[in-house]
């Protein structure tokens, strides 16, 4: 179970894990272990609710695939099991903020004492800058 949040898990089951070679410097070792994973998260397929789909699915992230699969490569680590855990930690991630649902601003308007007391303010400040001119003008 990958454990989104206290109301949200996914079964391991829905999310394919796959080893594959790793890219880039490090030798032999890179030449010749499986250490990178490449995770792939079927959206439409998951057992996630209808409206956490569409969040997530109206993300504009490069990882989600036209088709609605993410696509995670995770590779920054030597061991196998770092990656996986690197994977699935930013599978998670990427869930929690399409959990978030961005509150409606809703316009408001300010207080008639509210304004009264902007003008006075000014009015008390340009009364201070009116002191500071010499007597002469």
């Amino acid at each position: 179970m990958l454990v989104i949040n206290a109301r949200l898990s996914i079964p391991l089951e829905e999310i394919e894990l796959n080893a594959i070679r790793a890219q880039g410097n490090g030798g032999q070792h890179v030449n010749k272990t499986s250490t990178a994973i490449h995770l792939r998260f079927d959206i439409r397929a998951s057992s996630l609710a209808e409206d956490l789909k569409a969040r997530v699915l109206l993300k504009a992230d490069q990882r989600i695939t036209r088709d609605g699969v993410v696509v995670i490569k995770a590779q920054q680590h030597r061991s196998q099991e770092a990656n996986r855990e690197a994977a699935l930690a930013r599978l998670a991630d990427l869930l929690a903020r399409a959990l978030h649902v961005p509150v409606t601003r809703r316009a408001t308007r300010p207080s008639r004492a509210a304004k009264q007391r902007r003008v006075d303010d000014k009015t008390r400040r340009g009364g201070i800058k009116a002191l500071r001119r010499s007597l002469d003008d």
